[in-house]
């Protein structure tokens, strides 16, 4: 049975932007859509071009919109929505300029900073001034190895201001991570923070520069940012042909009125990373006109934010939800940017900060609702959130479980949007609604103008049966392109080799009749706990470096409402699995790839599977010990291997 737990009352509706969006629409194509959710998106997917246009219409996109709505082509990711468009990313963001508050920043140790929009926009005029200063122009990468605070925010803007191209990754992120990204992109600067904290540990970021500017010859500049409000880490750096400046000399500028050029809409202003799960991680860029039409329509329409709202997402800057939570200036809201242990000294730790901060829109991780479930089952409506009208949830599916949680114990009264999408799209495909009620376990429909559909592996639409997700119409923030992907290889491997012509995302996922869709995580070998998406070429790198191993596998298995990380060794003869090799394993992989990577069990097995021309194969052990069937065992050169992955008693605790 559907259980619905909670709808929109007519007031709600009738107050949002979708319904005003409606209206909008109604008159300008002289369409009558008795405000119903399907009506609109069958219109919007059936008249994408109309669509997307009267998006850009209907939130005061800032820029200079041409006549033409789409440059068609019969390639799917070769359609240009609204060519010859110009605009600057950065000025959408910084849509006010008073002494309304613009951002603030907490850190886990309590330290709190606000900043209205003038202090930002000053700011950000110190940033344009320095980078002008050293010479950095339109399409240079700028690279950003910092953590989720207000001064990332201005260095972005001030970076895409000027037609530059932002990358940025978390420090959480190891030495090698860092180096595996950004050395493929050659960016000219590197901001990087001193230092950073996660659950009361200080870890020093600076020691690492020495290795990142060996490696990554392209650095001509360094901007140290010191941690907010703590002092800077005292050690000096000096390099070889490196001018190395503080984020205090940036401050010195003189702040003036910025001069916004207008780019093309189709101009690269981020570029995020996959996974890495088949080698180096892939450099994925994006467009700036499309991402800002995207995120408007999905923030307005399916958020309903709105301005002067007050929005946070728990997220570091080396995800795409923190370009999606920054975004959200663009509707004029504030947002609350949040670093450190989402659960320090205080397991609803973030809960406080959304009572004390009157949080409109709540995001947060499956993972973490169902660790909150865990902690603090009877929570029993301990905060008021009295503002609070949206509560988002990505990264991974969230249980029918972790849906009941928030009306039983969070807020009764409250839209909770279950969201997926993903870094390749830098948005969704499926999210909320507020005409429509949100069922337990379920996301409630497609995003507006995405013709969202779950394929067979014939090709054929299925519903209320698993398949992979698609998306069967081109859409404004599909990538412009991977970075050094001659003749598109790699993009087109990535998306279009599954289906002719069909976005194929890799999710495996269930639409209902009711329209809405359950996912149920990813259908390639992607590692994803805690809904973060990893790489095993990140884990191999550093395993394959220890002389007692001589194989190895990782796989994810489907473990308590979410992923964990399975690591299966083979070791050469006369070496032994004890405790000490264990800890350096774990020790090791925590410190070169990231915490996240590091396996919740490391088994010691004989052999490994693998094809005829010698490739392991992940997905095999993964169906294996999550006892589903083998597809293709005659691909394999040792079928007979799988039996040592059966009924493993580690794996059942």
């Amino acid at each position: 049975m559907n259980k619905k737990l909670w709808e929109a009352s007519f007031e709600q509706k009738r107050n949002s932007l979708l319904y005003k969006y409606e209206k909008f629409i109604s008159k300008k194509f002289n369409r009558n859509f008795n405000h119903k959710y399907k009506n609109i998106l069958n219109w919007s997917i059936k008249n994408s071009e109309d669509f997307w246009s009267s998006v850009w219409d209907f939130s005061k996109v800032k820029g200079i919109k041409s006549n033409y709505k789409i440059k068609k082509s019969n390639i799917f990711y070769k359609n240009i929505f609204l060519p010859k468009s110009k605009l600057n990313f950065a000025e959408n963001l910084l849509s006010k300029n008073n002494k309304d508050k613009a951002i603030t920043f907490i850190s886990e140790n309590g330290f709190r900073e606000e900043k209205s929009w003038q202090q930002l926009n000053n700011n950000v005029s110190k940033v344009c001034k320095f980078l002008k200063k050293i010479k950095i122009k339109k399409k240079d990468r700028v690279a950003a190895y910092l953590v989720n605070s207000t001064e990332t925010v201005e260095a972005f803007l001030g970076t895409i201001t000027l037609g530059a191209t932002w990358s940025s990754c978390s420090p959480d992120f190891g030495v090698k991570g860092v180096i595996e990204r950004f050395s493929q992109i050659n960016p000219k600067v590197l901001f990087i923070v001193d230092k950073y904290y996660y659950n009361g540990k200080m870890i020093n970021v600076l020691e690492r520069l020495p290795e990142i500017i060996k490696k990554i010859k392209s650095i001509k500049y360094i901007v140290v940012v010191n941690y907010p409000g703590k002092k800077y880490t005292t050690k000096e750096y000096k390099f070889k042909k490196v001018n190395i400046f503080k984020w205090n000399e940036i401050k010195k500028f003189r702040s003036e009125k910025i001069n916004f050029s207008k780019f093309d809409f189709e101009l690269e202003h981020v570029i995020l990373y996959s996974s890495g799960t088949t080698g180096k991680p892939k450099c994925i860029c994006h467009r700036s006109g499309g991402v800002l039409l995207q995120h408007k329509k999905e923030h307005q329409l399916h958020c309903n934010i709105k301005e002067n709202d007050n929005v946070f997402y728990f997220t570091t800057c080396g995800w795409m939800m923190w370009n999606w939570l920054i975004s959200a200036l663009a509707s004029k809201a504030s947002i609350v940017l949040f670093d450190g242990s989402p659960m320090y000294k205080k397991e609803d730790l973030l809960l406080k900060i959304a009572e004390k901060e009157k949080i409109t829109l709540f995001g947060v991780s499956a993972k973490y609702i169902d660790a909150l479930n865990k902690s603090k089952p009877l929570l029993e409506y301990r905060y008021k959130l009295s503002k609070l009208r949206t509560i988002c949830s990505t990264g991974s599916p969230l249980s029918k479980e972790g849906f009941e949680f928030i009306y039983k114990n969070i807020k009764q009264n409250v839209h909770l949007s279950s969201i997926s999408g993903g870094t390749d799209i830098i948005s969704c495909f499926v999210l909320g609604n507020l005409f429509e009620p949100v069922i337990a376990g379920e996301i409630q429909n497609k995003g507006l103008g995405m013709d969202i559909d779950i394929f067979n592996d014939k090709g054929k639409s299925i519903k209320n049966n698993k398949g992979e997700l698609v998306c069967k119409n081109p859409f404004p923030s599909m990538p412009l392109k991977f970075w050094n992907d001659k003749n598109d290889t790699k993009y087109k491997n990535a998306y279009f080799n599954e289906f002719f012509n069909i976005w194929h995302h890799g999710d495996y996922a269930e639409m209902k009749k009711s329209g809405g869709f359950i996912i149920h995580g990813r259908s390639d070998t992607t590692l994803n706990p805690g809904g973060v998406r990893l790489g095993t070429a990140e884990i191999y790198s550093v395993v394959e470096k220890f002389t007692e191993i001589k194989e190895s596998i990782v796989v994810g298995q489907a473990w308590d409402n979410d992923i964990r990380i399975i690591l299966f060794i083979v070791l050469y003869e006369n070496y032994e699995l004890d405790e000490n090799l264990l800890q350096r394993l774990r020790m090791q992989i925590k410190k070169e790839a990231s915490p996240r990577h590091v396996p919740a069990k490391i088994i010691l097995v004989g052999d490994i599977p693998r094809t005829k021309n010698g490739k392991i194969v992940e997905l095999a052990v993964k169906n294996i010990i999550e006892g589903n069937e083998i597809k293709n065992k005659e691909a394999l050169a040792n079928p007979e291997v799988l039996e040592q992955y059966k009924n493993l008693k580690e794996l059942t605790y």
